[in-house]
C-alpha cells in the first residue's frame, strides 16, 4: 500500500496539471479566433502558452530555493507583460484595447506589489510550507497560476487582440465604470486592513468596507472582470464567446476554491467561539455588501 499511495499522488499531480493546460489552450484557441493572428497561430494562444511558459520557468527557482515569495509577483507580472507584448503586436489595435490593456495593467501592477509586500511583510505564505518539498505539487501550482493568468485575462485578450481597430463605445464606457468600481472597493479593502494590521490589529477587521461585506476585497476583483467582460462584448464573435467564463472563472475560483472558503474556515477556527465575531458573522454579508447573505458560510453553499 505504502509503495503504490506515491505513484498514485504523482499520477494525479500530473493529470491535474495536464488537465490545467488543456483548459487554458482551449479558452485561448476560442478567445483568439478572431483576432489577429502570428503566422497561422491566433495571438492569444500564444500569450497562453506564454503565460504558462513563464510560470514554468519561474518554478526552477522557486523549487532550488524551496520559496515561494516571488509566486504573486511573477503571477501579476504575466498579466502585465503578456497584455502589453499583445497589444503592441496588435497592428490595428484600437482605442478599446489600449483602454483595456490599461485596465489590466493597472490592476495586475497593482495586485503583484501588494501581495508580495504582504507576503514579505509575514515571511511567506503558510499554504506553501508542504507544497515547495514536493517538487511536482509545486509544478502544479505553478501551472494552476497559468491557467489563472490564461482564463481570467481571456476576455480582456479578446479585446486587446481585435484588429478591427475597435474605437471607444457605449460597453467599453460601462465596461470601464464597472471595473473602476470594483478596483476602487478591491483596493480600498486591502488598504484598510493593511491600516489594521499596522495598528496592532490582531483580530477580525469589522470597520470600513469590511463592515458592510466580510471579503469586500474579493467582491471588488469579480467586479473589476466583470467589468472587462461587458468591454469585451463588441469584439465577442462566435467562439469568442468563450471569453465571458473569465468573470465566471474569478467568482467561483474566490468563492468556491481558494477565497472564502479558505478564509471563512480559518477564521471560524480562531474566533469561532467569540461573541463579537459571532455577531459580526449574522449582520455581515459574505460578499455582496449590504444585501449579500448573512451568517456562516457552510460548505457547499455560494458566497453571496
Amino acid at each position: 500500500m505504502s509503495s503504490t499511495a506515491p505513484t498514485r499522488t504523482t499520477s494525479k499531480t500530473l493529470i491535474i496539471t495536464a488537465i490545467a493546460v488543456a483548459i487554458g489552450a482551449l479558452v485561448a484557441w476560442a478567445a483568439g479566433a478572431n483576432g489577429y493572428s502570428i503566422g497561422a497561430v491566433p495571438a492569444v494562444l500564444i500569450a497562453a502558452g506564454a503565460a504558462f511558459a513563464v510560470q514554468w520557468v519561474a518554478f526552477i527557482p522557486s523549487w532550488l530555493l524551496r520559496s515561494e515569495r516571488f509566486y504573486d509577483l511573477v503571477g501579476g507580472s504575466t498579466y502585465l507583460v503578456i497584455s502589453l507584448a499583445l497589444l503592441f503586436g496588435n497592428a490595428d489595435r484600437g482605442p478599446a484595447a489600449i483602454v483595456v490593456a490599461a485596465l489590466v495593467a493597472v490592476w495586475s501592477v497593482r495586485l503583484a506589489l501588494f501581495l508580495f509586500a504582504r507576503v514579505r511583510a509575514t515571511g511567506g505564505d503558510g499554504r506553501f510550507d508542504e507544497i515547495t518539498t514536493r517538487p511536482l505539487r509545486l509544478l502544479q501550482t505553478w501551472t494552476m497560476q497559468g491557467l489563472w493568468v490564461s482564463v481570467t485575462a481571456s476576455a480582456a485578450w479578446v479585446v486587446i487582440a481585435d484588429p478591427s481597430g475597435r474605437g471607444v463605445d457605449a460597453w467599453l464606457i460601462a465596461g470601464a465604470a464597472i471595473w473602476l468600481l470594483g478596483f476602487g472597493i478591491e483596493t480600498t479593502a486591502d488598504e484598510q486592513k493593511r491600516a489594521f494590521r499596522r495598528r496592532g490589529g490582531d483580530g477580525f477587521i469589522t470597520s470600513g468596507v469590511w463592515a458592510a461585506s466580510r471579503h469586500p476585497n474579493y467582491f471588488g476583483e469579480i467586479l473589476v472582470w466583470i467589468g472587462v467582460g461587458v468591454a469585451a462584448v463588441p469584439s465577442l464573435h462566435g467562439w469568442a464567446w468563450v471569453a465571458l467564463v473569465s468573470p465566471l472563472f474569478v467568482a467561483l475560483l474566490l468563492t468556491r476554491v481558494s477565497g472564502v472558503p479558505l478564509l471563512e474556515r480559518r477564521a471560524e477556527q480562531r474566533w469561532g467561539e467569540r461573541a463579537d465575531y459571532r455577531g459580526y458573522v449574522d449582520r455581515t454579508p459574505i460578499l455582496v455588501p449590504f444585501i449579500g447573505r448573512r451568517g456562516r458560510w457552510a460548505r457547499g453553499g455560494a458566497a453571496s
